[in-house]
């Protein structure tokens, strides 16, 4: 079993949740009120999209339909990103908690949780949890004592393919078909799983959900910004002295991040994983909110020896094996991009060439399919904004 990785700094917000306080005050409500609750905290989806968590449910809550379904989106494959690890490892509860408030609003009868297939080692553990929440009630025929709430859990395994953390690849790898992104709409919460009405929710979204039942949305609102409220977990690695799994409220900048994890004197911080970008040290004023530099919770210190084209490079060479090549845009706009990084490495690269792949990457940003060709030009773009000068000085090899 791989060493755990510990949290550092204070203790995370969800050790202080009593256990299934949450769940016990949802269930008091009725399915439409616990829509508003979520919707009322804002609460934005935590996987790295944003997109707002009441929303989705309000959707699949709508639809008519004899079976839904609330899938837990467990496939962490994003570089960097290690946080819902520890969730699964230490709050599974609250996870599972979540995922059956989800399942009251919505209407759905059964939770999947999709697991990362290099997470295998952590499935008896769910398992074991699933287990003994059934034997407690809290899970299969009238959950807590509710006549007609019949919500169940099982754990699924991903393939290892970074393209299904995409929600609708990760349906179609769970429909036992290759994990390629469908074509929206219809989406998921209208036409999902076996073309059921789906919600698909990140690990740390669903445990959020727990904490918000448990303490109130109000509460939940006294953290963060006005745009982007909680806290938010980060799974902080690279060139710094105290790396590990931090909580931090919404809003804190790069800069005072940096401190907190013994960072100072960076270069550069990685934001999002390789398709985030790339804060150059003259921008770390900026915030880790929706409303400046959103992400899932991955930050990359990079340190002031580092070659900032060695990072493109290894983020590219990732793109370019993990793109599923369905569409023409992300198929070869990656392999492009990675061609030049390898041309400007040598001082080699035509200004006209790059010309050409920094407009690509402008094209797949809103031409590629899924957000993996959308999001894959994130870095390469942002570093050759933020260290033109430094790229345009490398002198030609020999």
């Amino acid at each position: 079993m791989p060493a755990t990785i510990e949290t550092k700094g204070n203790a995370l917000t969800y050790e202080t949740i009593e256990a299934e306080a949450g769940l016990k005050a949802a269930l008091a409500m009725s399915r439409a009120d616990l829509v508003d609750a979520v919707r009322d905290s804002d609460l934005k989806g935590r996987g790295g999209a944003g997109f707002p968590t009441g929303m989705k449910w309000g959707f699949c809550a709508a639809e008519k339909a004899d079976q839904k379904y609330i899938i837990c989106n467990a496939d962490e494959g994003e570089p960097g990103t290690f946080k819902d690890r520890v969730i699964l490892t230490r709050f599974a509860d609250l996870v599972f908690e979540g995922m059956t408030i989800g399942g009251r609003a919505i209407g759905a009868s059964l939770g999947i949780i999709y697991l990362r297939a290099e997470y295998t080692y952590l499935r008896p553990h769910l398992v074991e949890v699933i287990q003994r929440r059934r034997a407690a009630g809290l899970l299969g025929h009238d959950v807590c004592g509710v006549e007609g709430f019949d919500f169940d859990i099982l754990v699924a395994m991903g393939a290892g393919a970074y393209v299904c953390g995409e929600e609708t690849a990760l349906i179609e790898s769970l429909e036992g078909f290759r994990g390629e992104p469908r074509n929206r709409p219809p989406f998921p919460v209208v036409a999902g799983l076996l073309n059921n009405p789906t919600v698909v929710n990140n690990v740390e979204t669903l445990a959020s959900v727990a904490a918000i039942f448990a303490k109130g949305a109000d509460w939940f609102k006294t953290f963060g910004t006005d745009k982007s409220t909680g806290y938010k977990l980060f799974s902080i690695s690279g060139d710094c002295d105290k790396p590990g799994v931090y909580e931090f409220p919404w809003g804190i900048t790069v800069a005072d991040l940096l401190k907190e994890v013994g960072g100072e004197g960076a270069k550069a911080v990685q934001i999002g994983g390789a398709s985030g970008v790339c804060v150059p040290a003259r921008d770390f004023a900026r915030a880790l909110a929706f409303e400046d530099i959103p992400t899932g919770g991955s930050v990359m210190v990079i340190g002031p020896e580092r070659d900032i084209l060695d990072v493109a490079e290894n983020f590219l060479d990732f793109f370019v094996e993990e793109s599923c090549g369905q569409c023409t845009p992300c198929r070869l706009g990656n392999v492009q991009m990675l061609e030049a990084v390898k041309l400007l490495k040598k001082g080699e690269c035509p200004p006209a060439f790059l010309a050409n792949v920094k407009a690509l990457g402008a094209t797949m940003q809103v031409a590629s399919k899924c957000g993996l060709g959308q999001t894959s030009p994130s870095a390469f773009l942002s570093i050759l904004e933020g260290f033109g000068d430094e790229i345009a000085n490398r002198a030609p090899s020999a």
